[in-house]
């Protein structure tokens, strides 16, 4: 059974960073693309950030060049480093697979920027 842990929220100041984790199970973990997903107050969720098996990265427009996935294979770990935050980036981030299983979606992590 798959799943997924987010950790690494917190409250920043605008301007700040944050770097969020997210533990995966599976041992076909290497062979899976995987994505960030936020959930802002009132909102739909959104896809974040993706990374394919073999590394290629791809972003929503709105975070392009300040945030950034990465993985460890060997850790079974997803990382979404987020840099320059703005208040509109509050929200509830999630990681999943790409494309998303509904059955996979955790607690995610909470991230709240303020001015």
């Amino acid at each position: 059974q798959v799943q997924l842990v987010e950790s690494g929220g917190g409250l920043v100041q605008a301007g700040g960073s944050l770097r969020l984790s997210c533990a995966a199970s599976g041992s076909i973990f290497r062979f899976r693309s995987m994505g960030w997903y936020r959930r802002a107050p009132g909102k739909q969720r959104e896809s974040v950030a993706v990374i394919t098996n073999d590394g290629s990265t791809n972003y929503a427009d709105s975070v392009k060049g300040r945030f950034t996935i990465s993985r460890d294979n060997a850790k079974n770990t997803v990382y979404l480093q987020m840099n320059s935050l703005k208040a509109e980036d509050t929200a509830v981030y999630y990681c999943n697979d790409v494309p998303a299983y509904d059955a996979y979606w955790g607690q995610g992590t909470q991230v709240t920027v303020f001015s």
